[in-house]
């Protein structure tokens, strides 16, 4: 794993997950993990009473999974340094599948030294090509060596 610091991020690079399908167990075992009960969720019959006739998934759980299929490159240079803008804009169903779309949006300077931020847009991506979620990730980046530092060594 090499590390890639602040400089090196592109705005307007991104990067594309493989698909996960949102299953029934995801469902059933984020409401036991989250307490999330809420009969959108869980109660089928009730369900096809309401506007979507079927069970949605977890917002929640739809913010996981994104954020799971972005993790699949580690950077030892950076850390998560939280989420802004979570949006779920359509609803998920059982049986949906997803991918995942990074794109740099922004870099930023940080209070902190030797640090910036990186700002990427975070989009879950159904099978028909309908944005489900989209949220900003905030990386924590450390910036690399000064052209001086590297003379020096």
């Amino acid at each position: 794993m090499k590390p890639v610091h602040f400089e090196a991020y592109a705005i307007g690079s991104l990067r594309v997950s493989f698909g996960r399908t949102i299953t029934e167990t995801d469902i059933v075992l984020h409401a036991g993990q989250t307490g999330d009960f809420y009969p959108h969720h869980m109660d089928a019959e009730w369900c096809k009473t309401q506007e979507f006739g079927q069970r949605i998934a977890h917002g929640t759980l739809v913010f996981s999974v994104a954020v799971g299929l972005t993790a699949g490159e580690i950077n030892p240079a950076a850390f998560s340094y939280g989420y802004d803008r979570v949006r779920f804009i359509k609803p998920v169903f059982v049986g949906d599948t997803l991918h995942a779309r990074a794109t740099i949006k922004e870099k930023r300077e940080h209070r902190k030294p030797g640090f910036g931020v990186v700002v990427e847009l975070v989009e879950a991506i159904n099978q028909r090509g309908e944005t489900v979620l989209a949220c900003e990730h905030l990386l924590l980046v450390h910036r690399g060596p000064s052209t001086a530092e590297n003379i020096q060594t």
